[in-house]
């Protein structure tokens, strides 16, 4: 693609507001604001993708240009396929992505169906096009370094250095994350681009070029208990190894990089961005065989930083499951992040939503973010966090919020835009959709559903299921997806999205989903034994057996 499509915000595209909602989500991906290699489609995480090819995304813009209020359109792997009668309450967008037979689910066969042009790579929110930037994952980043810093340094990582990797799409969040909690955070990055691009957007503080330099400025910032974030140009799987030979031994460590994907997303040593891309084209086998060399380092500088006294975890990019292909011993001894931290919230139905505003006013997010903060004032948690992101984090493409929010806090969601719309407080309609990192939307026994109570672990029932549900309660948009940040064969995720236009259709069934979306993950986590999920399964009458009865 040699221009962004540009979106015309001041006049409808398609036929109604469900259909045109989707199509801005769609080109918003797409923004060179938003997207990290718009002009081949990538959005964010190696590889993910919003459409399959240029001409699959040409054809997905004409299907809903054209889509009737009575029609859905299904999308298989980037690529538009066919137009159902369905009716006006049903969604009007069917996704799934990446999907394999489970024999069938190697990288090894899902290349070489991609490169007959047959499938393609969807992440979690590329393909769903509900990707927003960084500040899609920021909270749930912040959330986690604030229970890593309560459970180990009495609520502040101040005074702590926190090493980490990769300014991506997920990455970028991690340098704010510290920064809100205290810290000063070091993250390697191997492409200057993205650490310009950082930069430029104030997501991190300053850049180095070397250890020694990124290191005595961290010290001296630790030391005086100051927070910074320090993009460090190089390769984590050179830099990891330098720290402990030089014994460098930050506090906390993690990773970021897009591990997940060896070929498209990790780079080897000794390669810039520009060599890694030529090599990949050329001998990709030679690119594989170099990243899992590279791989094995990263992953035993890791665990040998822990057996030093490191507090050291996954942040989901599936590094310790290549550490071990790479023949990285006792890698597994790691935990995930969601496992260490955010299981407690994530069972009781808390987690990640993000709305945007169709219109293109940022005045609609303020406008929002006045009205929730006068309504849930309650929430000391909620009001810190909008007035820190509303201080720090720039807007990227459409302008939007994310947050995370309990059930009740949804559904009241739900309610508050729709009444906002309708009296002409905003703009335009809000499209309201969340993040694939949920309590009852995916399995992933090396990230999400790592270590469950029951075992449950690769159980792939719930995210179907969570897909049934939110197509079931009328959500404008349902996807169903295979591998996002892990890999292929790691993970079934599902998303969803909604247009909420000030219609008592659109109300109706927003509040419908956004009950059964929290829902479940509290049913996911209550059927799996935890004492949180069964208590708000009880008290909500989601498990309506268990009522009355001793458990």
């Amino acid at each position: 693609m040699h221009k962004p499509i540009e979106m015309n915000l001041d006049k409808m595209s398609c036929r109604s507001w469900s259909q045109e909602g989707i199509y801005r989500l769609l080109l918003n991906v797409l923004h060179p604001d938003v997207a990290e290699r718009w002009q081949d489609l990538v959005v964010y995480g190696g590889n993910g993708k919003a459409a399959r090819n240029l001409e699959s995304l040409e054809t997905i813009i004409y299907a809903l240009k054209n889509l009737r209020d009575d029609e859905t359109l299904l999308v298989q792997s980037g690529k538009a396929v066919g137009v159902i009668q369905s009716h006006p309450e049903a969604a009007r967008v069917l996704i799934s992505s990446s999907q394999l037979v489970p024999s069938h689910a190697s990288w090894e066969e899902f290349r070489t169906l991609e490169s007959r042009g047959l499938t393609m790579y969807g992440q979690s929110t590329a393909a769903s096009w509900a990707y927003i930037g960084m500040q899609g994952v920021l909270q749930g980043t912040c959330d986690t370094f604030g229970e890593l810093a309560n459970q180990n340094f009495e609520g502040t990582l101040k005074g702590k250095i926190v090493l980490s990797s990769g300014l991506g799409g997920m990455g970028s969040a991690q340098p704010l994350a510290v920064e809100i909690h205290g810290g000063v955070a070091i993250i390697v990055e191997v492409d200057p681009d993205k650490v310009t691009r950082r930069l430029r957007n104030s997501e991190v503080g300053v850049a180095m070029d070397s250890l020694d330099k990124a290191w005595q400025l961290a010290t001296d910032y630790a030391v005086k208990g100051l927070p910074l974030s320090i993009a460090l140009l190089g390769n984590a799987a050179e830099v990891y190894p330098q720290c402990l030979r030089e014994n460098k031994l930050p506090d906390i460590v993690t990773d970021q990089t897009a591990a997940h994907d060896l070929l498209s997303g990790y780079i080897p040593i000794l390669l810039s961005p520009t060599e890694a891309r030529d090599l990949r084209r050329s001998d990709p086998e030679q690119y594989l065989k170099r990243s899992l060399e590279s791989i094995a380092r990263h992953g035993k500088a890791m665990l040998e930083l822990a057996q030093k006294g490191a507090i050291v975890f996954d942040y989901g990019n599936n590094i310790r499951g290549q550490a071990e292909r790479a023949g990285v011993e006792g890698i597994w001894s790691i935990p995930s992040f969601v496992s260490a931290f955010l299981r407690p919230v994530l069972s009781i139905g808390k987690g990640p939503i993000r709305w945007i505003a169709l219109s293109g006013n940022p005045k609609d997010i303020y406008r929002l973010d006045q009205e929730l903060l006068k309504r849930m004032a309650e929430d000391k948690n909620l009001f810190r966090w909008i007035h820190f992101v509303q201080e720090r984090v720039h807007f990227q493409g459409l302008p939007a919020r994310g947050c995370w929010l309990d059930y009740s806090q949804r559904i009241a969601l739900a309610q508050i835009i729709s009444e906002l719309v309708r009296q002409g407080d905003l703009s335009g309609p809000i499209a309201v959709t969340r993040d694939h990192l949920d309590g009852g939307s995916v399995a992933a026994p090396h990230r999400e559903t790592e270590g469950m109570l029951d075992g449950s672990d690769a159980i792939a029932d719930w995210p179907i299921l969570n897909a049934l549900t939110n197509a079931t309660c009328g959500a404008d948009l349902v996807s169903l997806q295979h591998g996002g940040g892990v890999g292929i064969g790691e993970s079934i995720h599902a998303g969803m999205t909604v247009i909420i236009d000030g219609t008592e259709s659109a109300e109706r069934r927003a509040t419908r989903v956004l009950r059964a979306d929290p829902s479940m993950g509290i049913i996911r986590h209550a059927d799996a034994g935890y004492e949180g999920a069964v208590q708000a399964a009880q008290r909500l009458g989601l498990r309506p057996w268990d009522l009355g009865r001793e458990l």
